[in-house]
Parts: C-alpha cells; structure tokens; sequence
C-alpha cells in the first residue's frame, strides 16, 4: 500500500524552517496526494545561546531531538542542513537523501564603516565574529593582525549585532543568507584558498528510519546526486578524522570530467599556527574511499596531533 502520509521533524529556526518548507513543497509537487505535516521544536543547540558551541560539545547539539521524534515513531525523516548533521547516526536511522548544494562558501558581511574594505584589506584589529573554529583557524592563519569573537543566536540575530556596531564584520555561510533572502548582505564570497567550508555546508541531509524503504523511495525524488558524492566524500574524510562540526576541518570537493572527485581537506590548530593541507583525486563512485584515503594523508602529517589537542582544549563542561 502506498504511504499517505508523511510526518517532518524540523528545528524551529527561521532557517530550518525555510528549508524544511521547501523539502515539504517540493515532496508534494513529486508526489500529489501525499499528505505532509512538519513538527517544529527548539533543539539544545538552538536553546543555549550564551555558550560558544565548542565548549558544550557539538555532536548532536541541533539533531538528537529530531532524531528522538523518529525513533519513538512520531516523525518518518527529518530535515537538517547536512553540516549540522553528526557523520555517525544513532542505530535504526540513516541518511536517506541529499538535496542539491547551494554555493557552500563562507561569506562576509560588513558593517557600514568597512563598506570599501575586502577580508584582505580589513584594519588591524577590525573585530571579526564567528561561532565556527574553523573559520578562525583559518582566518587566524592568513590575518593574524585581526580580532575574532564568538557570535551566537540566529542569522538576524547576528545581523542586528553587526549593523549595532558590536562587530566590524561577521563570516556566515553563504547559503542560509541567500534562503533567508538576506543574499544582498553577502560583501565577499571568501576563496577556498583562505577559508575551506565546513563538510556537507549548503546541502541539506534528510534523516529517515532504516527498513522504511516506502519513505525512502518518496525522499529519493530529491536527492542530486553529484552533490551527494561531493558530500559523501567529504562525510568520509570528517568521520575518519573523527571530527564534529566544531573542530577545524575545512574541506572543498568539486567533479570534474564528468566522472572525477577532487578533494581537498584541512586541519589547522586554533591559533592559526599550524594548517595542514591536502588533495585526493579518485573516480566518483569511490567517493567515500577517497575521503578515507586523504584522512590518513592528513594523519600522516600531523592532523591527528592537532585534533587532539583541540578537543583537550575544548572538551564539553560537565
């Protein structure tokens, strides 16, 4: 018998919203008929906001309460942007789709007084704000001479902080921007030779319950798939290095040729000292060895080292 209904779980944020409202209009244009229902709630992550996401600990901060909806039978997927999603998944649920990416660069955002400044160009101690360490690994490393300082809360939350005077600029991701409609806000897209995106960034993940092959085959409809190679290829190289999505890892990964994945990955340390850098190029549907692959490069040249000590660094209060 064909599925009638489908139930989403979904974060309550503006942004989470948006996208889970468009995983909703686009399930129902693929299948009329289908009736479709979102359950929104607050997940820790989005609940505890005066704490730098490093020092809570990450994994599953913004997924363990949308997951608990699925295991318990009261949603069939869930809807979360893919680098918000944890690379190993709780038994019983797995990733059942990939949506096409959106641009997954980092972006900056200006404040009025720095309207004429690009990134390389910022005064000495222009204060920056960002919630990711990798971002300020990276940024650390090629402009020591600037400020960084923690920003939490929602994109317009952010965005009022700034445009208050609070920070010169902030690094935010370039896709959310431009689904919130806040895309005229982008000042730069930053090159991936200063700041490698963070794994899975501008796609979104559709989390489902494993042995449910007719919600499967209905999230199937969505999945894009060079996107999903690109991602599973990154996923692979975040999960070898045991990394969540507060550490310094920073990837690229692009197809070329029609049947070729290029990735790039990087760790650096939080001040910005080290940075470790590499590429791995392997047939597409290798994907996921090649980012396997590049994680032992990387191990090989002192990653390793690095993630621990940033984890000692960080390790979640009690």
């Amino acid at each position: 018998m064909a599925l009638t209904q489908l139930r989403i779980a979904s974060r309550r944020s503006q942004l989470a919203m948006v996208q889970t409202n468009w995983v909703q209009a686009e399930l129902e244009k693929a299948h009329p008929g289908l009736s479709i229902s979102v359950e929104a709630m607050a997940t820790q992550g989005d609940k505890i906001l005066d704490v730098a996401l490093a020092k809570i600990g990450d994994k599953g901060l913004f997924t363990k309460e949308l997951e608990a909806q699925m295991l318990i039978g009261r949603a069939d997927i869930a809807v979360h942007s893919l680098k918000d999603l944890p690379t190993n998944l709780p038994e019983g649920l797995m990733l059942g789709c990939i949506t096409e990416r959106e641009d997954p660069a980092d972006a900056l955002v200006v404040n009025k007084k720095n309207a004429d400044h690009q990134l390389s160009s910022l005064p000495s101690g222009a204060v920056v704000g960002t919630s990711s360490l990798r971002r300020l690994a990276q940024l650390r490393h090629h402009y020591p001479h600037l400020v960084f300082k923690d920003v939490r809360g929602n994109v317009i939350t952010r965005l009022e902080k700034l445009d208050s005077g609070e920070y010169d600029c902030l690094i935010l991701a370039a896709a959310g921007l431009t689904r919130l409609g806040f895309g005229d806000r982008i000042h730069q897209l930053i090159p991936g030779d200063i700041s490698l995106h963070a794994v899975g960034q501008g796609a979104l993940g559709i989390e489902c319950v494993e042995g449910q092959p007719e919600v499967l085959e209905i999230i199937k409809t969505l999945e894009h798939t060079p996107t999903a190679k690109r991602c599973l290829a990154e996923r692979s190289l975040l999960r070898e290095l045991e990394g969540g999505c507060q550490v310094p890892i920073g990837v690229n990964s692009k197809i070329v040729n029609d049947n070729e994945l290029v990735l790039t990955g990087m760790v650096a340390s939080l001040d910005g000292l080290r940075l470790i850098r590499d590429q791995k190029t392997g047939p597409v549907d290798s994907c996921e060895e090649i980012g396997k692959e590049l994680a032992e490069t990387l191990k090989a040249q002192g990653a390793g080292e690095i993630l621990q000590e940033i984890f000692d660094s960080v390790r979640p209060e009690a």
